[in-house]
């Protein structure tokens, strides 16, 4: 049914391994089918949030065609200099299987000239090599590199299908839990399933899945912070919640804030909806330069709830 079983993570030993097995995302599933069965894929970039599948579906790919794989997570190496030879040298080798793959985990932080570079290499050894690319913005990547691509749109499985996965997983592992703990896990880590799967796998103890609260707030602060800024009724107390909500959550990385933030403007910004983007979009710009994020976070809250 899954890929490694031998490992201890679930994250990897429920990776599914055939496609039957991937849930969510059937448009792409019908496409992927066909590549597999002609045993031939075009370059592909899959775009979408953490932990909705883009890994485990280029893994997928990978395995089920006749290749030799080079898998780099390009959040580790993204240098021009690692394209130039590390790419290169796999790109451009004679081997005795039908396909090279090059996967190309988190492809958005690769440095421009390294995108620059990869996309040389995607035209000239497109007839033995292929190239997959995951990304969490595909606007980061340079447009000639999607251009040789055919890109998707990983979105995630409904919180339905995702329940009825991690419930198998659960049962296959011995874990006894009631469906309300389960919907509480989900919600809390929700579209993220690899961070749901690591909650699960954190929780389960002596064979029981025994949620820890401390946790529902760490992983599931962006919802309780836009609970506290749609409530009218304590508006004084607004920021000292938010802040003791960000003290508390233990977050270091807050770029998904901003992106949901500015999806669920509607909810609690109308009628400040535009000054609201700006604000938002200062914050978001200066989070690649400030020393604390957090620091940075809250003054974006002041200003936030200054103007609603």
């Amino acid at each position: 049914m899954f890929g490694n079983t031998e490992n201890t993570l679930w994250t990897e030993k429920y990776r599914p391994s055939k496609l039957d097995d991937y849930i969510g995302n059937d448009h792409i599933k019908e496409k992927v089918k066909i590549y597999l069965e002609n045993q031939d894929v075009p370059h592909l970039l899959l775009a979408g949030p953490a932990g909705t599948g883009k890994t485990s579906l280029g893994k997928l790919i990978a395995s089920n065609l006749d290749c030799d794989l080079l898998y780099i997570n390009a959040s580790d190496e993204n240098s021009v200099e690692v394209v130039r030879d590390k790419v290169k040298s796999f790109s451009s080798a004679i081997g005795f299987k039908q396909w090279r793959i090059v996967l190309l985990d988190e492809a958005d932080f690769i440095t421009s000239n390294g995108q620059a570079a990869l996309r040389n290499l995607m035209e000239t050894f497109s007839k033995n090599c292929r190239f997959i690319l995951t990304c969490n913005y595909v606007e980061k990547i340079i447009d000639p590199i999607q251009s040789r691509c055919q890109t998707f749109l990983v979105v995630p499985p409904s919180r339905k299908d995702v329940a009825i996965h991690i419930s198998k997983i659960l049962q296959k592992e011995g874990v006894q839990y009631t469906p309300e703990d389960l919907v509480a896990v989900i919600n809390s880590g929700y579209p993220d399933i690899r961070r749901i799967l690591n909650a699960c796998q954190r929780q389960a103890i002596n064979g029981k899945l025994a949620i820890d609260k401390q946790s529902m707030v760490e992983a599931g602060y962006m919802e309780k912070i836009l609970e506290i800024l749609v409530d009218n009724s304590d508006k004084k107390g607004k920021f000292t919640h938010i802040r003791q909500l960000l003290a508390d959550s233990k977050v270091r990385d807050f770029t998904p804030l901003y992106r949901f933030l500015y999806d669920n403007l509607d909810k609690f910004a109308v009628g400040h909806i535009a000054s609201i983007i700006l604000i938002i979009a200062e914050h978001q710009a200066m989070d690649i330069q400030v020393v604390d994020k957090e620091i940075n976070v809250s003054a974006m809250f002041v200003k936030i709830l200054n103007e609603i």
